[in-house]
């Protein structure tokens, strides 16, 4: 294998590939990034066996060949090379090393062979759409912050992604972590229907979250039920699903609740910050006191002190305390699109529905705190 490309091309390249090759392998390949040079394109593959990333660009291919090197070392070694420098790579008749040239820099890094490297593209893919980038994007958006590390319950560790029938054919999004819950939809993409109910993994939303700033208009989507496949520009992105099924989440979001409170979010958000700095890392606990017409926020730390700021709101109901983990409503405050807020409330121990006023598609649920 020998060949020569630019610099920029390679690193932006090896910045989506390696990110998905864990630092430390008990599985010596595994730490390695593939390189596959054919037909003008060099192809670069990285795994961890539960995610692949691929990617094609272009090359100057004088030997066509293959191998794999160590993905994260070989990163950093292009991206200290200078601006503008002409990479030549070649395995050499005896492909036990791969040399490196960029002007005066020479390295020559350690190879295993390529015919080791698992694949984990292969399979059937029956469902098949295009998702405008913008749309994935705010989907993910809109929910990923409430998947849940808790790795006991690993059917919550990632996103249920699954078409519904409520305001016509939608694909809706779903993540919550048993305090709280994000939903977000769009209309149904045209080739969706009938597609299985998936959970896609914390990593793997992560990965197409970054893949999605550089992508183009439209990104493909490929469903099984044991992996899902995203395509945009040069990069496939395939991943296994999480095996396990998820929770009827729509038995936890309320509709019974009676009590509305609405609030500038800009107000309200700056509000929880400031009062919440008292709070304790163990208890982030904030009490909001609704009375008619404002909002009192109180954090007590019998460490630190007592932080009390008043809200002007617009609440008529019957006065209520009500407390709330403060991260979780700066979280949710961050998601809004609009400048109102708009809180549906029961009681102080019932769930509580938060909606978008700019964006009807989005609601979320919080369970709340003793106080």
């Amino acid at each position: 294998m020998r060949l020569t490309l630019e610099r920029s091309a390679l690193l932006k390249s090896l910045s989506h590939v390696h990110r998905v090759v864990e630092r430390r392998n008990t599985i010596p390949i595994l730490s390695n990034v593939l390189l596959r040079a054919s037909n003008g394109r060099l192809e670069l593959k990285g795994t961890d066996l539960e995610i692949e990333m691929v990617e094609s660009i272009p090359a100057e291919v004088a030997t066509p060949g293959a191998t794999t090197v160590p993905a994260h070392l070989f990163y950093d070694i292009v991206r200290k090379l200078p601006d503008g420098a002409q990479i030549s790579l070649d395995l050499g008749p005896d492909q036990a090393a791969m040399r490196l040239t960029a002007g005066r820099s020479r390295f020559q890094l350690q190879v295993l062979p390529q015919e080791d490297y698992p694949d984990l593209s292969a399979g059937d893919f029956p469902t098949r759409f295009m998702i405008g980038t913008l749309e994935l994007k705010k989907l993910i958006d809109k929910t990923q912050f409430a998947i849940s590390t808790e790795e006991t319950r690993y059917y919550l560790n990632g996103i249920y992604l699954h078409a519904v029938d409520s305001t016509g054919p939608m694909l809706r999004a779903v993540a919550t972590d048993g305090h709280r819950l994000a939903q977000s939809q769009l209309k149904l993409p045209e080739g969706a229907a009938g597609m299985p109910g998936v959970i896609v993994p914390r990593k793997t939303v992560g990965e197409i979250l970054r893949l999605l700033d550089d992508a183009s208009e439209e990104v493909e989507v490929e469903l099984s039920n044991a992996k899902i496949r995203f395509r945009t520009g040069g990069v496939v992105l395939t991943s296994k699903l999480i095996d396990g099924t998820f929770p009827d989440y729509g038995r936890v979001i309320p509709t019974g609740n009676d009590k509305t409170l609405e609030i500038d979010r800009a107000s309200f958000a700056a509000a929880v910050d400031r009062v919440s700095t008292i709070s304790s890392e163990r208890g982030r606990a904030v009490k909001l006191s609704l009375s008619d017409g404002k909002l009192v926020l109180t954090v007590t730390n019998p460490d630190s002190g007592t932080a009390t700021e008043e809200v002007e709101a617009d609440y008529s109901a019957e006065p209520m305390d009500i407390g709330f983990n403060s991260r979780y409503l700066l979280e949710i405050a961050s998601q809004l699109s609009s400048g109102t807020a708009l809180f549906r409330l029961a009681d102080p121990g019932a769930p509580t529905l938060i909606l978008d006023k700019g964006d009807e598609a989005a609601l979320y649920v919080l369970m709340p705190m003793r106080v």
